[in-house]
């Protein structure tokens, strides 16, 4: 009996074929990824403008913090604020002596 070699040798063939086909579409692609990659990342105009960005950002905050700080360390300071403060002190504790009399 003879055995059917022949078939396997062109089913052989044929994957390959589509093997090699799929390979070279895969590095096309990957090609074509790695270039947009770099010309988006790799450019110092990108960079620099990034960078500027995070700088001004922080500095935004910073001022914030620095602004928001100030005002409510002024309004601690301020002579009305803490008569304000002492008022409301000076009534709960009477309230807390009234509640102990009973």
């Amino acid at each position: 009996m003879k055995t059917g070699t022949r078939k396997y040798s062109k089913d052989g063939a044929l994957l390959s074929n589509v093997a090699e086909s799929i390979g070279a579409a895969l590095g096309t692609i990957a090609a074509k990824a790695n270039a947009a990659h770099k010309a988006l990342t790799q450019s110092s105009v990108v960079h620099s403008v990034e960078r500027e960005g995070k700088k001004f950002a922080r500095k935004g905050k910073r001022f914030a913090r620095k602004s928001g700080n100030a005002v409510a360390a002024k309004s601690r300071r301020s002579k009305l604020a803490k008569a304000g403060r002492r008022g409301v002190r000076r009534a709960a504790s009477s309230v807390k002596r009234a509640a102990r009399r009973r």
